[in-house]
């Protein structure tokens, strides 16, 4: 199963107007990191950024200066993201911008289906919330002491420990038959060989004899088609 945790910064909060400048994400093969990472820097070709979302993410215009548009990167995050689910916090936000950005370009929205919110699950598995990225990074334990801006390619990072944690949390898978091991995790899952030989000599048996005069005692009161009086010989 391969999943892409995403986020995006942009020049503000209407995605009619406004538009992405900082795209970032990360790959997730059953719920493991794989190393494969997408991050740009967008230029939103003179749009100007609001103070208020440059105080969150801390972009300015200069920053963008020399970087591609979203046209020179789209191809490039359709086969990054190509047949994986697609995980963002607060989905709605990036989804919505992304749609407005590809379908400048001619491209096909996102299927809805592809889709999954970590906030709708933070706010179902802790409904008293708060359920920022920073408050759940505090409640599992995460580092994110790093995050002092809003960063697109950090907070994929961090929300895909978030999101480990919110769906129960890591499993190493044990593959015990080689044959299976593409099926439980392909390349990624180590493989560990097993060999279980025999004891020298039996345990002891922790019966005593006022045990078994108590079972076979109980096992008669069962009467004679009870399981226990055939495995006895009763």
């Amino acid at each position: 199963m391969r999943e892409i945790i995403f986020d995006t910064e942009t020049t503000g909060l209407d995605s009619r107007e406004d538009r992405v400048i900082e795209l970032g994400g990360i790959e997730l093969v059953n719920r493991f990191p794989t190393g494969k990472t997408f991050h740009h820097y967008i230029n939103p070709k003179g749009r100007a950024i609001h103070a208020e979302a440059q105080a969150v993410h801390g972009i300015s215009a200069a920053d963008l200066q020399g970087k591609p548009t979203f046209a020179e990167i789209a191809e490039e995050w359709l086969a990054f993201a190509d047949g994986a689910k697609l995980i963002a916090h607060n989905a709605t936000f990036d989804i919505g911008f992304l749609n407005v950005e590809l379908g400048r370009l001619g491209h096909p929205v996102i299927d809805n289906g592809l889709v999954v919110d970590t906030l709708a699950l933070a706010r179902r598995k802790h409904p008293m919330g708060p359920n920022s990225l920073d408050a759940l990074c505090r409640r599992y334990g995460i580092d994110n002491t790093r995050r002092t801006k809003h960063g697109a390619l950090l907070d994929s990072e961090l929300l895909a420990e978030v999101y480990i944690e919110l769906i129960g949390g890591k499993q190493a898978a044990l593959v015990l038959d080689s044959a299976t091991a593409p099926a439980q995790g392909g390349e990624n899952v180590r493989q560990i060989e097993i060999t279980i030989g025999a004891r020298p000599s039996p345990l002891p048996s922790r019966l005593t004899d006022a045990d078994r005069v108590a079972h076979a005692g109980l096992v008669a009161t069962l009467g004679e088609k009870a399981l226990w009086s055939r495995i006895l010989g009763n």
